[in-house]
């Protein structure tokens, strides 16, 4: 079966909700099951439980069907996204441009000479999609006939 990951803040921001809808779409197209993430930081936990995750969710965007709600406790939201990434292993991993360009930031000082785009496609496997604010998408393919476009730069985020 197909799985679509999004991870999302809590409570869901604007942009939170354009990065949902826009999973709910791919899921659907593609008959997947869902799996809407959220970190909650150990050190400053906001108690995020996953009923809490799902009411926020429904109340943005309706009811969902085949979907999964999780809430993983971490240090480091990025690092706790591709470790349930991997773990699920994700066939598409949709992400707000915030997001792609905090993971950049994070890959850039774990590498020497970065492209975040190679090390997405190696490491997670899945076709990755972000979501600007406005709902406008760029998607970062894996040589499953997806468009091989880069992760869009983060700019003022």
């Amino acid at each position: 079966m197909t799985l679509v990951v999004v991870p999302v803040r809590f409570p869901p921001s604007s942009h939170s909700e354009a990065t949902l809808r826009e999973a709910v779409r791919v899921a659907e197209e593609r008959g997947a099951d869902l799996t809407i993430l959220h970190v909650d930081l150990y050190q400053n936990s906001g108690g995020v439980s996953r009923s809490d995750l799902k009411r926020a969710v429904e109340k943005r965007i309706g009811r969902l069907d085949r979907a999964r709600y999780v809430v993983r406790r971490g240090f480091l939201v990025e690092e706790t996204i591709l470790e349930e990434i991997v773990a699920e292993k994700a066939d598409v991993v949709v992400i707000g441009s915030k997001q792609a360009g905090r993971w950049r930031r994070m890959v850039q000082k774990l590498l020497s000479d970065p492209d975040i785009d190679a090390f997405l496609r190696s490491e997670l496997d899945c076709t990755v999609i972000t979501v600007e604010a406005d709902g406008e998408t760029t998607t970062n393919g894996t040589g499953d006939g997806e468009a091989d476009a880069p992760l869009p730069d983060d700019g003022d985020d």
